[in-house]
C-alpha cells in the first residue's frame, strides 16, 4: 500500500461518521455512493445514506407566497436512487456490526492511486465468533454504470454456519434539513417503484420519478468463490440474495456487481442494465481493480502535483485532485454538481463553479473532459435563450444560476437570476479553452454561438451614459451585496465577453466564412451588432475610487457603513444563517472574493498598485463564508507578494473538507474549492497566467516547500514544471512552436521532445 496515496480516518463517533460518509464517497462522475456501512450503523446513530446519478433529477414545484412574473415555477433536484449497498454477514445467528461485540481493529481508507475505498476489520461477536473482514468498493472509471463491492472474509475460529444477505432497496428518500437553505428544498419521497424482479440469479429493480417520469434501474448479480446454498426473497420495495455457506470454510471471497442505468442516457434502462451486467460479469474483482489502476495511471500522469517539504499536505492535495475525477460528468448532458456525487447539498445543481474553478484544471490537464463540460453549456443554450425571453430580453441567452437540465432552479432572484455574470463566466471559459488548446474548430462548432449569444445580453441590460457603457441592477459574486449598479466584476467580465465576441467573429470570418455565415443566419446576428459589441467593450464603465485608489466594488458599496466585525460573535458566521439578507445588504461586508476575483481573471484591466490596494481593502471586510473565497485570496496574495497570507489561505482551501472547517461536509464535498486548491498552487505559487499568444510562469514558493512539480498541456505541448527556491526548470515536448514567459523572460520553444530550460527565480 502506497502511504502517500492513502486517506485514512478510523473514528466511529457520530459526527465523524456523517462527515466521513462524504469523505469516503465512491464515484466516477456518473454514479456516486456515500461512504455508508453496508451493514448500517447502530440504531441510535444518524446516517445520510445515498446513491446518486449525475444529471438524474426530479422536477418539483417551487412554492411562493407572493410570486412575480418569470419566477421559476419548478426546480430540478438530484435523486437519491435505489440503494444497492446492503450486505449483511450473519455468523451462527449473530449479525456482524461494528457497534456490537468487540472490534479488535478497524481501519477505513481511500486508496487514490488504485481507485477504491476499503474497510479492514477484525471483529469478535458477542458470543466469541471471530472474523477478519476486508470490504472494498469501487465505482468503475472504465464501466461508468458499475458500482461493485467485494468481501474477503477470514474465519479465525471454526463456525457452524455463515450467511451472506445481499439486497437492493427501493424504499429510499432524499435528505432534508429545514434549518439549512443549502439542503432545505422539499420533496424527499420522489421515487415510485416500477418493478422488482429476480431472474436467473440477477436482481433488478426499476423506479420512476413522480413528476419528471425519469426511470432508474439497478441490476445486481453476485459471485461467491465456494460451494453454497442460494435463494432469494422479495418484498414490496426490496429483494435479497441469500447465500448459506457450509461449515469448515476458512476464507470467503464475495463480490457484488451493481449496474445503474437511467432513462436520460438509455432508451431502455432495464434492458441496458442486463446487457452491461452480462459484459461486466466476466470480470473478477481483481480484474476491475487492475482496470481502475490503468484509468488512474492515465489521470495522474498529467494531474498529479508533487511537493517536497510537507508530506501530510501532499496527501491533502492529492485528495482534492482525486475528488475532481470522481465528480466530473463524462458525457455532454452532465456537468459537475456543487457537491459532486458525495451528497445532496445544493440539490445536485450546476453553478458557475464549473467554469471559474474547475474547467481551468481540466483544460490544462484533461482537455477532453473540459470539452465535454463546455459542450454541456452548448446543449442547454436553447434553454438559456428561453430564459432570456422570460426575463424580457429580445435577443441572446441568459444562463440559469443553478440548474441540471437548463432551467433556472433558484427561487431567490437577488442572489441568483441577478447574477448575470454567469453569462460572462461561461464565455470566459470557452475563450480560455481556446487560448490554452488552440482548438479553433471547437470554437467554430460550439463556442462561437455561446459567446455571441451571451454577449448579446450585455447590450440588452446595459446602456450608454455620457459615452460610458453601464450595467444596472445586477449581483456580483459577493452574495452579501445584491441588486447594484455597475458591479466591477460583472462589468469587467462583460467587457471581456464582448471583446472576444468581436475578435472571434473576425477570426471566423477570415478562416471559416461559410460556417460563420450559416451561424449568423441561424441566430440572426448582424454585423452592426458586432460593432456594438466592440463599442460597448471599449467604453465599459469600470468604477474606481480616486480617494482610496482602489476599484469600487459597485457604485454604492463604498458609501455604506462597514459591518461591525468586532462585535459579531463567532457563532454568527456564516452570516447568511443568522441575519436577514436586507441587514447584510446594507453594509460593507463580503461573503467571498468579488473585485479580487476579477483582478485574478482579467488582471490586465488594472495596474499592480490598484490590484494591491484593492486586495488590502477588501480582505479586511471579507468573511469567506463561501468555500469559493480563500483560494482566490491565496492566488492574489501570491501575486502581490504576501506569501504568509497566500499560504494561510491555501491551507484553509486545501483542508476545508478533510478538517470540515465549514461544518457542513456531511452534506457533500466542496468540489469547486477542490479545483481552487489546484488553482492556488498553479496560478498562485507557480504564477501561471494565460495570455493570447503565450503562458506565463512567475513562481514564488511557500517557505516550507523545497520543490513543486506539476504538468500542463498547452497547445498540444506537454510541459513538465519543476520549481525550486533558486530556479525553475521546464521540459517541453511540443508538436508546434509554443511560447512560455518565465520570470519575465519569453522563451520561444520549437517543436521537438525533451527540450529543457533552467531559469533563475526572481523571488527566492
Amino acid at each position: 500500500m502506497e502511504r502517500e496515496w492513502i486517506i485514512e480516518d478510523n473514528s466511529l463517533d457520530a459526527e465523524t461518521l456523517l462527515k466521513n460518509e462524504s469523505i469516503f464517497s465512491t464515484a466516477n462522475g456518473y454514479i456516486g455512493i456515500r461512504g455508508n456501512f453496508e451493514e448500517k450503523y447502530a440504531s441510535n446513530l444518524k446516517s445520510i445514506r445515498g446513491t446518486y446519478i449525475n444529471a438524474f433529477y426530479e422536477k418539483v414545484p417551487i412554492t411562493y407566497n407572493e410570486k412575480e412574473f418569470a419566477f421559476p415555477e419548478s426546480m430540478q433536484k438530484i435523486v437519491n436512487v435505489i440503494d444497492s449497498q446492503d450486505v449483511d454477514i450473519i455468523v451462527d445467528g449473530e449479525r456482524f456490526s461494528l457497534f456490537e461485540g468487540t472490534v479488535k481493529s478497524f481501519k477505513r481508507y481511500l486508496d487514490m492511486r488504485n481507485g477504491y475505498y476499503r474497510r479492514d476489520i477484525w471483529w469478535v461477536s458477542p458470543n466469541g465468533k471471530e472474523l477478519k473482514i476486508k470490504i472494498t468498493r469501487l465505482a468503475s472509471l472504465k464501466y461508468l454504470e458499475l458500482f461493485s463491492i467485494n468481501y474477503e472474509i477470514e474465519i479465525i475460529k471454526p463456525v457452524n454456519e455463515i450467511i451472506i444477505k445481499s439486497g437492493i432497496n427501493a424504499d429510499v428518500s432524499n435528505y432534508l434539513n429545514p434549518d439549512d437553505p443549502r439542503v432545505s428544498a422539499g420533496y424527499s419521497n420522489i421515487l415510485d417503484l416500477k418493478s422488482i424482479a429476480i431472474e436467473e440469479g440477477i436482481i433488478q429493480a426499476s423506479a420512476e420519478t413522480k413528476s419528471s417520469r425519469e426511470t432508474v434501474a439497478v441490476t445486481t448479480s453476485h459471485y461467491l468463490n465456494l460451494a453454497h446454498e442460494e435463494y432469494y426473497e422479495k418484498g414490496k420495495k426490496w429483494a435479497k440474495a441469500i447465500f448459506k455457506i457450509k461449515p469448515g470454510i476458512s476464507k470467503i471471497n464475495f463480490t457484488k456487481y451493481n449496474i445503474y442505468t437511467d432513462s436520460r442516457r438509455f432508451e431502455k434502462p432495464e434492458a441496458s442494465g442486463f446487457k452491461i451486467l452480462k459484459d461486466v460479469n466476466r470480470k473478477t474483482f481483481k480484474d476491475l481493480l487492475m482496470e481502475q489502476r490503468i484509468c488512474l495511471d492515465d489521470y495522474w500522469s498529467n494531474s498529479d502535483i508533487n511537493i517536497q517539504g510537507d508530506e501530510n499536505l501532499q496527501l491533502v492535495i492529492r485528495y482534492n485532485l482525486y475528488e475532481l475525477i470522481q465528480s466530473v460528468g463524462k458525457d455532454s448532458i452532465s456537468n459537475i454538481p456543487a457537491k459532486g456525487l458525495s451528497g445532496e447539498g445544493y440539490e445536485g445543481h450546476y453553478f458557475w463553479d464549473t467554469e471559474v474553478y474547475l474547467i481551468p484544471f481540466f483544460t490544462f490537464c484533461n482537455p477532453k473532459l473540459a470539452k465535454q463540460l463546455l459542450k454541456y453549456r452548448y446543449i442547454i443554450l436553447d434553454s438559456a435563450r428561453k430564459r432570456a425571453r422570460e426575463l424580457g430580453h429580445k435577443k441572446g441567452a441568459a444562463y440559469p444560476w443553478r440548474t441540471i437540465t437548463g432551467e433556472e432552479c433558484s427561487s431567490y432572484f437577488p442572489a441568483s437570476t441577478a447574477q448575470y455574470h454567469i453569462n460572462a463566466d461561461i464565455a470566459y471559459s470557452y475563450v480560455q479553452y481556446f487560448l490554452i488548446t488552440g482548438d479553433i474548430d471547437f470554437i467554430k462548432d460550439f463556442g462561437a454561438e455561446v459567446i455571441f449569444e451571451t454577449a448579446r445580453i450585455w447590450l440588452e441590460i446595459g446602456h450608454f451614459d455620457d459615452g460610458l457603457f453601464k450595467i444596472d441592477d445586477v449581483t456580483g459574486p459577493d452574495e452579501y451585496t445584491a441588486i447594484v449598479n455597475n458591479n466591477y466584476y460583472t462589468n469587467v467580465m462583460a467587457k471581456y465577453n464582448l471583446k472576444w465576441a468581436y475578435k472571434i467573429y473576425h477570426m471566423l470570418k477570415e478562416r471559416y466564412s461559410q460556417s460563420l455565415s450559416k451561424l449568423c443566419e441561424k441566430i440572426k446576428l448582424e454585423e452592426c451588432e458586432i460593432k456594438q459589441f466592440l463599442k460597448a467593450s471599449e467604453n465599459m464603465y469600470l468604477p474606481y475610487d480616486k480617494k482610496l485608489k482602489i476599484i469600487a466594488q459597485d457604485d454604492s458599496f463604498l458609501s455604506k457603513a462597514v459591518w461591525d466585525f468586532k462585535n459579531t460573535p463567532e457563532e454568527n458566521y456564516p452570516l447568511l444563517m443568522n441575519y436577514h439578507p436586507l441587514t447584510i445588504y446594507r453594509y460593507q461586508v463580503l461573503k467571498q472574493a468579488d473585485t479580487v476575483l476579477a483582478n485574478f481573471l482579467v488582471e490586465d484591466e488594472a495596474d499592480f498598485e490598484t490590484i494591491k490596494n484593492s486586495y488590502d481593502y477588501y480582505e479586511k471586510i471579507t468573511t469567506h463564508d463561501s468555500s469559493l473565497s480563500c483560494a482566490i485570496y491565496s492566488i492574489m496574495a501570491s501575486k502581490i507578494g504576501y506569501m504568509d497570507k497566500a499560504y494561510k489561505y491555501f491551507i484553509e482551501t486545501a483542508k476545508l473538507d478533510l478538517d470540515d472547517t465549514h461544518g457542513n461536509t456531511k452534506d457533500g464535498l466542496h468540489i469547486a474549492n477542490m479545483g481552487g486548491t489546484w488553482m492556488a498552487i498553479v496560478y498562485g505559487f507557480a504564477g501561471l497566467r494565460v495570455k493570447e499568444d503565450y503562458i506565463i510562469l512567475n513562481p514564488k514558493l511557500p517557505l516550507k516547500w523545497s520543490n513543486l512539480k506539476f504538468k500542463l498541456l498547452y497547445r498540444k505541448a506537454e510541459i513538465s514544471v519543476s520549481i525550486y527556491k533558486e530556479k525553475t526548470k521546464i521540459t517541453v515536448n511540443a508538436v508546434i512552436p509554443v511560447k512560455i514567459k518565465i520570470n519575465n523572460k519569453l522563451h520561444s520553444i520549437p517543436p521537438g521532445s525533451g527540450i529543457s530550460y533552467e531559469i533563475p527565480n526572481i523571488y527566492k
